[in-house]
């Protein structure tokens, strides 16, 4: 569903994947034309695991696999992206504080997207004072994925 709602976006993209765990939304970004990814995680088994899978789907070399925890590598990222993928722990609630600090980062474009997969109670409204538009919300049993993009004044 996800992937259907953004294909447009996809062919010959830079695309961030955020908390990446398996890797699974980055190499699909991959497999649709992304002209690279990048797979930010920390945990080390999630980090074998996003390796393991670039390997097997043989898109290693369309890959930078960024070993760090999401808030620390952000200044770092300089490449532009024109989609961000994030699905942080939900209990950490660092949606808003991630936003923030890629808006004062190197990697966000005019029209970059920007996609949190979070719980369906989390408010993201506050996103507007930081000068986003949240552009469309989709709702699942369990999760949501909000769309956001920079407000252009």
């Amino acid at each position: 569903t996800l992937f259907n709602m953004i294909q447009a976006e996809i062919p010959d993209c830079v695309f961030y994947d955020f908390f990446a765990g398996s890797g699974g939304i980055g190499i699909e970004a991959l497999s649709r034309g992304a002209k690279h990814a990048y797979f930010v995680e920390n945990g080390k088994q999630a980090l074998e695991c996003i390796k393991k899978n670039l390997n097997f789907t043989k898109l290693a070399d369309k890959a930078t696999v960024v070993s760090r925890d999401v808030l620390s590598a952000i200044p770092f990222l300089t490449e532009k992206a024109d989609v961000i993928f994030m699905d942080p722990p939900y209990n950490l609630g660092i949606e808003v504080m991630v936003c923030q600090m890629l808006l004062n980062s190197g990697c966000l474009k005019e029209d970059t997207l920007i996609i949190i997969e979070a719980v369906l109670d989390r408010d993201f409204s506050n996103l507007t004072n930081l000068g986003f538009s949240i552009i469309k919300e989709k709702k699942y049993k369990t999760n949501k994925h909000v769309f956001i993009r920079r407000r252009i004044s």
